[in-house]
């Protein structure tokens, strides 16, 4: 059992297994911030997000989560850096199928995707969590950090806006080869599920890459 976190085949899989819990989280974010722009107030962004912050089950899978996300890195750069110490010379300029190559970059578009998050964190995770740097507002004589005032603010500074949009656009080149590549490392590659499951993924980078794109775009120029 314990080989299957140091064979090649078991840290795809764990890797794999990582990413599509990540790939979950992507919508629920998605979903929660979209009420900025959906809604009339920041209420139900705010309550949303002190129920994500305060709830055990939700807090225990925020533990999961971190857990996975570094799963997922650790487990992405050793099989990077054995694949490059694997590849003869010779290959190194043949021609790259479509799929091999969003393969070829996956380790670059996560380092900028990891420099994002920590950014990310920053600005709204440690100062609700640690720094405390964050108003508050009452919603039904309860007490609630407006961490939607926080967004907001962030998005009306241009080249925040720009610096966002860019990084998804690299979320999405990380999660058109990751969607598939992950059931595949899973065992799922099969004639009728695989075009299946390489649809779906196209359609999920498009929808969720759309959907952050959206929120900072309509933020800094309607309200």
């Amino acid at each position: 059992m314990s080989n299957i976190f140091v064979s090649s085949i078991g840290k795809k899989v764990m890797m794999s297994l990582a990413g599509l819990f990540l790939v979950v989280f992507l919508l629920v974010h998605l979903a929660i911030n979209l009420t900025l722009i959906f809604s009339d107030s920041r209420e139900p962004f705010n309550k949303a997000a002190h129920f994500m912050a305060t709830n055990a089950v939700v807090v225990i899978l925020e533990v999961i989560l971190f857990g996975g996300f570094l799963l997922h890195m650790i487990y992405g750069v050793i099989i990077q850096v054995q694949n490059w110490y694997a590849r003869p010379l010779r290959y190194q300029k043949e021609n790259y199928s479509h799929t091999s190559f969003f393969s070829k970059f996956m380790i670059h578009t996560a380092a900028i995707i990891t420099v994002f998050l920590v950014i990310h964190l920053m600005d709204f995770y440690f100062n609700a969590k640690i720094f405390g740097n964050v108003p508050r507002v009452i919603y039904d004589g309860k007490e609630f950090n407006d961490l939607g005032i926080l967004v907001i603010e962030k998005f009306k500074i241009g080249w925040y806006v720009i610096f966002n949009i860019a990084c998804f656009l690299f979320l999405a080149f990380h999660l058109l080869h990751g969607f598939q590549s992950a059931f595949q490392s899973l065992g799922l590659n099969h004639p009728f599920y695989s075009p299946v499951i390489r649809v779906t993924g196209i359609i999920y980078t498009v929808v969720v890459t759309a959907g952050f794109i959206l929120i900072p775009i309509y933020i800094y120029f309607r309200m």
